[in-house]
């Protein structure tokens, strides 16, 4: 059982907070299909952006399966701290705390996974946000800055002297963005280097892969996070296999005809027409690659102006797809 101060999660197995990705209608779609969490979009900790449209979408929880956990990225100890504490207002049940991102936009500012490379003010902002909210802190970092200076079980230690209830580990530096592959000898060094609970992440696509990764590391869970886009039912794939040792196979293509279509009109009541129609190109891509449909599909997809229209083509290339399987099984 992984369980985060107060909250015992049904699973061991995270969605990873992703820009652009993480939002309302792809958490709810990934906890439905078995997340033991969804962590939302990393949300600056600057007040000057709390009334921008991004963050205001990205700050929503209505009708979210619980726990509700927020992330917050910034490098100033009060100003996260601040933070946090407007968040739980908002409804936060659980903060965490971004150490992780490796985009230069984050890094620049001296955030993301730029703070492994300053001890003393990792320290700082853990203790500042955990004593400033009653809920629980967690916190995701790399495994440090770069190949010949990995600290990962340094910030470990410090995040668990400072009451940090949870860490996600990704078994990259700063330095390796994402290129390469994931080691995770550091990630099993961390997971017995402290008592909190540990989700093993990076490279883990399949529920086999998530079984070998837990074993090599010794971790509580894992957490999936570039895998699940067009595949919001992996991270329940992946839970039941590593808890009960089924290999559940992905969905029919009519179910997932049925998922992505689910998922482009959430999008577009959520965002709204024009903005939902934008972003829905990237998901039904996702989707499309999952679904081995190819290039071809996106380039119908991606021109198209209205979600009625979507939808549509939706409809028929899935049908188009799936017309093959039908007919075999006739």
């Amino acid at each position: 059982m992984f369980q985060i101060g107060p909250h015992k999660l049904a699973t061991p197995v995270a969605l990873a907070p992703m820009a652009g990705v993480t939002d309302l209608p792809f958490r709810r779609l990934c906890l439905r299909y078995g997340a033991g969490i969804a962590v939302a979009e990393m949300i600056g900790s600057d007040p000057r952006l709390r009334n921008s449209r991004k963050t205001q979408l990205r700050s929503r929880h209505d009708a979210e399966i619980m726990p509700r956990a927020v992330q917050i990225v910034g490098n100033d100890p009060e100003a996260m701290a601040a933070a946090a504490r407007y968040n739980v207002t908002l409804g936060a049940q659980i903060i965490d705390i971004n150490m992780g991102c490796p985009a230069k936009k984050v890094c620049r500012k001296a955030a993301g996974s730029a703070l492994l490379a300053d001890e003393a003010l990792v320290a700082d902002i853990l203790r500042a946000v955990v004593a400033a909210v009653e809920v629980p802190v967690t916190l995701k970092i790399r495994t440090g800055t770069r190949p010949e200076a990995r600290n990962g079980v340094s910030i470990a230690r410090i995040a668990e002297d400072a009451g940090i209830a949870a860490l996600a580990v990704h078994g990259r530096t700063r330095a390796c963005a994402f290129r390469g592959e994931a080691e995770y000898d550091t990630i099993a060094r961390i997971a017995a280097a402290v008592a909190i609970p540990v989700w093993a992440n990076g490279d883990i696509d399949s529920p086999q892969r998530a079984a070998e990764v837990l074993a090599h590391t010794g971790a509580a869970g894992v957490m999936i996070g570039r895998a699940a886009q067009g595949q919001p039912w992996l991270c329940g794939q992946i839970a039941d296999f590593i808890q009960h040792g089924r290999l559940k196979p992905a969905p029919s293509i009519d179910e997932q005809l049925a998922v992505l279509a689910e998922h482009l009109g959430e999008l577009h009541r959520f965002y709204g027409e024009v903005m939902g129609v934008r972003i829905a190109r990237k998901h039904a891509g996702w989707y499309f690659e999952a679904a081995g449909l190819g290039c071809d599909a996106r380039r119908r997809f991606n021109p198209l102006q209205t979600p009625a229209d979507q939808l549509a083509v939706i409809q028929e290339l899935f049908s188009q797809r799936s017309r093959p399987q039908r007919e075999l099984a006739a």
